[in-house]
């Protein structure tokens, strides 16, 4: 059943090529089509000039008035750009403005899509709107990359921001429907061009560099058994010359590899990208080294030394290493661009705020606890049931109940369980398999255990730690138990063991919280939803804010942090078998259990609540759970937004049960885009409107606030490496060894030799200083890409109800901060908690901020 359009008559139609900035129409132009368009396609010699006469075209295609040789919408006569400005935003990109005037009959009906046809210059294309004589804009949300038709050999078309369920789409616009989804699917062959818009899928077969020899040999992930993962945006890159299984891997700095062009990064956010890399590298790295990619193994000589990274001076006489060091990495014109850009503005690099008031705090017990509870990775700390907790793999704990019931504030053992009182931050079983393989080449790695007691003010208490190595024989471990003390050899050997756990953290962190559970599940998901619904469709609509830059940040990722030899592989312990673990631990992943209410009862964080009144459906076992607390009133807001939108299209289940669109796109998530799952019971039957909701819910969740959470403060606290090390070199001495007695000499020059050596500590700060940085395109939670994102008034008003609810979460949030009775949203480093902060009233992000707020919509870095 098709939805009414107003029809409307009129002679021409007027179009302007506008930016989001400019707002002085001509009002002559009554009607008219408004495109923005933000133009790399003003190179050098050419910039700010206007695009010659008849290279690009638009031609308009009516929504309601059927052409009966084609079957498809009226389609007017070709309008060129011929007359335009230049202008400068606040990101300092080049923008044209161009108004076109289309000649259309009285009869041509309402205007819902346009083509457009560059013969030109690629450029970027923002967005646009076309004005009706009776004043009725319609607008088009474009954010797309526009290629030379040489290259393409297709036109672009654009549907306006009107949705519509596949049974209701205008006759008019049935078949230019499904060839626009038709274009966009891959068939599985051919190798992608930077101009393509093909979404297909395949396996993670470029992690490996054979030809670089048998060291760079890697598993592929994904269609086995034994490694099974999502799947990724097919490339279709040659195979590598010595290993045909494996695809050719593209010059890694140069940031070179596709991505579907509506994928692609705008022009403004790649080169503040690539910028920002280099400004980390210069600043962090060693600037002595002879090579970016020598390693040096030295450590460094104090604590003192280390807080040097940060001072200012380090930006001086950078010309000289520059030169030497990426100039056979990166084009020469990036170079100079970046070279001038620090001479005029010199980077700031802050003080990551673990240490900018206490320099010490990353050292006291219970900042160590808070951040299980508040910090970068707050995802993995569980209540325990019962004590000691039987294993996976069928080793139980070592740690002695009675070490434990000494410290419980006068509470026996089996009544702190009972109360839930007793938390273990657990990363034993699927570590305990590698360990043997990764325990090389300097590396030094237990599996831990790590108990704590939840005290009367509120805040966690570690109790002991447990490391363990594997035995010489299958399910035989050698334990070792360290309990807290607060001075002498005791003291000092609490504080390597909790080096140790950190260690292992850091790794659940980067590879399975933020890669896995975040970046590498919702890859799949995109491309179902380019492949399947239809950009008319209305769960495109509400998918596609959150789905911004993630295929191409995904795609760098595999350029040069989780391939072979990548950064990860160099600062993590785990080194080459990184992305085997986080293979390993896909096995265990579900997609029913990433709400963030499902999540909290898996870890035993949160009983059901039976009270009706409650929208989260469950009660926190902790009161003063930052990550929690303020995560579920963003999770109630986004589910309360997800399910009015729902409500709207689908007016009864048999609706979403008739929808043919959005049944092949939930089949296709479970049989390609996760296929090594798909004969799981757990995925959701999309057959209710609860259903379609809780799907959307999880998956927007996961997109914004989950991976915000996670990336976001890496810096401040990942940023000073003592506090949160990735590996450890030393083991921890056994008495009456002559490392022990190396250990009693130095206990601090003992940690400082254990911690990662100076290049991979370089690396690691480098590399978060990168990632924690909001980028200057940002769109956050509860705000607008443009005016115009949907035509729906009443959906425009429920997204501003949603809005409006985020601020009033960002009130109660600066109100906890401010109460001195919930001591883990601030701590002994005084970091108060704002990573689920949604600032509302930010559209676009800043250069570093340390800790900046707000929430953005997509996994866009």
């Amino acid at each position: 059943m098709e939805q009414p359009e107003r029809q409307s008559s009129f002679r021409k139609c007027s179009s302007a090529i506008k930016t989001k900035v400019v707002n002085n129409l001509n009002p002559a132009c009554r009607s008219g089509l408004q495109l923005t368009l933000k133009g790399k396609f003003l190179v050098a010699q050419n910039r700010g000039k206007s695009i010659p006469g008849k290279l690009v075209s638009v031609q308009i295609y009516s929504g309601t008035e059927v052409d009966p040789s084609t079957g498809k919408g009226k389609l007017s006569e070709k309008a060129y750009f011929e007359h335009g400005g230049s202008t400068k935003n606040r990101h300092d990109a080049q923008t044209m403005t161009y108004k076109i005037r289309v000649d259309v009959d009285s009869h041509f009906g309402t205007p819902r899509a346009f083509l457009i046809q560059n013969n030109y210059n690629k450029f970027f294309l923002l967005s646009a709107s076309i004005e009706i004589s009776n004043s009725q804009i319609i607008f088009y949300d474009c954010n797309s990359w526009i290629y030379p038709f040489k290259k393409t050999k297709s036109n672009r078309l654009f549907f306006s921001n009107r949705c519509y369920l596949p049974i209701q789409t205008p006759r008019a616009l049935v078949e230019l429907r499904k060839e626009e989804l038709d274009r966009l699917r891959g068939n599985g062959t051919g190798e992608r061009k930077e101009w393509d818009r093909i979404y297909d899928y395949d396996c993670y077969n470029d992690l490996s560099d054979p030809d670089k020899g048998p060291d760079h040999l890697r598993p592929i992930l994904g269609g086995s058994k034994l490694y099974p993962y999502p799947r990724r945006g097919r490339t279709g890159r040659k195979p590598s010359l010595a290993g045909p299984s494996t695809e050719s891997r593209p010059q890694a700095l140069i940031f070179d590899i596709y991505v579907p062009s509506d994928e692609r990064f705008g022009p403004n956010k790649l080169k503040e990208l690539k910028s920002n890399c280099i400004h980390a590298m210069i600043h962090f790295l060693p600037p002595k080294a002879e090579s970016l990619l020598q390693k040096s193994s030295r450590s460094f000589d104090s604590f003192e030394e280390i807080l040097d990274m940060f001072s200012s001076n380090r930006n001086q006489k950078v010309e000289g290493w520059i030169r030497d060091n990426l100039k056979k990495m990166i084009p020469v014109e990036h170079l100079k661009e970046i070279t001038r850009a620090m001479k005029k503005n010199p980077p700031k690099f802050p003080i990551p705020q673990i240490i900018s008031e206490n320099e010490w705090a990353w050292k006291d017990d219970m900042e160590f606890a808070r951040q299980m509870l508040a910090g970068t990775h707050p995802v993995k700390i569980q209540c325990l049931k019962n004590f000691p907790r039987k294993s996976k793999i069928g080793v139980e704990s070592s740690i002695n109940p009675s070490i434990i019931e000494q410290k419980l504030e006068g509470w026996t053992l089996p009544q702190a369980l009972e109360q839930g009182r007793i938390f273990m931050l657990d990363h034993h079983d699927y570590i305990i398999p590698f360990l043997n393989r990764m325990n090389k080449n300097g590396i030094c790695a237990y599996a831990s255990r790590t108990i704590l007691f939840l005290r009367s003010d509120g805040m966690l208490k570690p109790m002991a730690i447990e490391l363990s190595l594997p035995g010489s024989s299958l399910g035989y471990e050698v334990p070792k138990v360290f309990v807290p003390a607060k001075q002498g050899t005791e003291a000092a050997l609490w504080q390597l063991a909790k080096a140790h756990v950190l260690a292992n953290d850091a790794v659940y962190h980067q590879l399975i919280s933020h890669w896995l559970h975040t970046h590498a599940v919702v890859e799949p998901f995109i491309i179902a939803t380019k492949r399947r619904l239809s950009v008319m469709h209305p769960i495109h609509r509400i998918l596609s804010p959150h789905f911004k830059d993630t295929m191409h940040i995904n795609a760098l990722a595999r350029l040069i942090l989780i391939n072979s030899g990548g950064i990860l592989e160099r600062i993590l312990f785990c080194g080459e078998f990184s992305m085997q673990i986080s293979s390993e631990l896909y096995k265990e992943w579900r997609f029913d259990e990433q709400g963030l209410p499902a999540d909290l009862l898996k870890r035993g964080m949160a009983i059901e609540d039976p009270d009706v009144n409650n929208p989260t459906g469950i009660k926190l076992i902790l009161q003063d759970y930052p990550y929690a607390i303020d995560g579920l009133e963003i999770w109630v807001a986004i589910k309360k937004w997800v399910n009015s939108f729902c409500s709207f299209f689908y007016i009864e289940d048999d609706a979403i049960k008739a929808d043919v669109e959005l049944q092949g796109w939930w089949s296709e998530i479970r049989t390609y885009g996760h296929s090594d799952k798909q004969s799981e019971t757990w995925w959701y039957e999309m057959t209710t409107l609860s259903n379609l909701v809780e799907a959307l819910t999880t998956l927007i969740w996961t997109a914004s606030a989950q991976h915000a959470s996670l990336n976001y403060g890496q810096y401040d606290y990942i940023g000073y490496p003592p506090n949160r090390p990735a590996l450890c070199r030393k083991f921890i001495p056994n008495e009456g060894t002559s490392e022990f007695g190396e250990f009693l000499k130095d206990p601090d020059k003992f940690l400082l030799n254990m911690l990662p050596d100076r290049f991979e500590m370089s690396l690691a700060v480098a590399l978060v200083n990168v990632l924690s940085q909001h980028t200057c395109d940002e769109v956050y939670l509860g705000c607008k890409s443009s005016p115009g994102w949907i035509d729906n008034e009443l959906i425009q008003n429920r997204f501003a109800e949603f809005r409006e609810e985020l601020k009033e979460i960002q009130i109660r949030i600066l109100e906890r901060n401010r109460d001195p009775k919930l001591k883990n949203r601030r701590g002994p480093a005084n970091i108060e908690y704002t990573l689920l902060y949604p600032e509302t009233t930010s559209t676009s992000g800043s250069k570093h901020e340390s800790m900046r707020r707000g929430i953005p919509n997509s996994i866009s870095i």
